[in-house]
């Protein structure tokens, strides 16, 4: 019998989302994707969270964090926040398809 394997929650508060962006797009065919991630998550926990939830084996992960940009609303200043960045490269023959929502 199998043993059914079960998903730490912990590894959802460190992969937020995926980034789907043109630059993002051109980097899958080099078996990258990109997630954005929280700001405290550390590239072990990138790298154990996308293994665990996606079931893949990652060779690399390189993380980037953008800094807010000041803009003004009726005049009035304000800061978008910062946002961190993890470019997950993958194993040769493993992908992930994040375009499929699931």
């Amino acid at each position: 019998m199998a043993k059914a394997k079960t998903v730490d929650a912990r590894h959802y508060d460190v992969i937020l989302a995926p980034v789907i962006t043109e630059k993002s797009t051109l980097l899958s065919e080099n078996n990258a994707v990109v997630f954005k991630v929280a700001r405290d998550a550390t590239k072990p926990a990138i790298k154990a969270a996308v293994e665990a939830l996606f079931d893949v084996k990652v060779v690399g992960v390189n993380t980037l964090v953008t800094k807010g940009k000041t803009k003004r609303w009726k005049g009035k200043p304000y800061t978008r926040s910062d946002v961190k960045k993890a470019i997950v490269r993958l194993a040769e023959g493993q992908s992930i398809d994040v375009t499929t929502g699931v």
